[in-house]
């Protein structure tokens, strides 16, 4: 693995205060709760695992979550609900990441995407199931009649349209950038 350098750092922390901007921007989607939105905020650690790497994704995934953290706070006064977005992002930016890395082409990124929302979905709902959702309510002091159902009908749902939704806007995006992601990935590498 490389070490990353001055430019390397400054680009991930301009990916990283992008990904913090747009991760002001919440779109709740209805039938679910509010709290559950979606956000775009994993479209630069998408851009930074093409150039920079697993690293580089890891980098833009805990500067944004920290920024956040450390300007809107959290309910619980634990950075729960920040924690699982970083898990989140990981979990659909790192398989995204890998499968591209082997098929480099646009029918490659959209196995990837969807490989990427699919492992979101599911390892999402599990650590909600385990780690995230008892965290919660045991710090809010909530009860949730049906764990389990809750997250069948609504946190497995909900990733799954979100990895969708993202998927769509990094495609789109992507059609356009591929060439720039591919030189800069060059430049990076020599």
């Amino acid at each position: 693995m490389k070490k990353l350098g001055l430019k390397s750092f400054v680009s991930i922390a301009v990916l990283s205060s992008l990904a913090y901007v747009i991760m002001l921007i919440k779109i709740p989607i209805p039938p679910f709760p509010n709290y559950l939105t979606v956000d775009f905020s994993d479209i630069p650690a998408l851009i930074a695992a093409l150039i920079f790497g697993p690293i580089g994704a890891l980098l833009v995934e805990i500067i944004k979550n920290l920024l956040d953290f450390l300007t809107t706070g959290s309910e619980t006064g634990i950075p729960i609900g920040h924690i699982a977005n970083l898990f989140a992002g990981l979990l659909f930016v790192l398989p995204t990441y890998y499968i591209y890395q082997r098929m480099k082409t646009k029918k490659g990124m959209t196995l990837a995407l969807f490989v990427g929302t699919i492992s979101m979905a599911v390892m999402m709902s599990i650590l909600n199931y385990f780690v995230i959702l008892p965290a919660y309510l045991a710090l809010m002091n909530f009860q949730v009649p049906n764990v389990k159902e809750y997250i069948l009908a609504g946190v497995l749902p909900f990733n799954f349209i979100k990895g969708i939704l993202v998927a769509i806007i990094f495609m789109l995006l992507f059609s356009k950038m591929q060439n720039w992601i591919n030189k800069q990935t060059i430049l990076k590498n020599t």
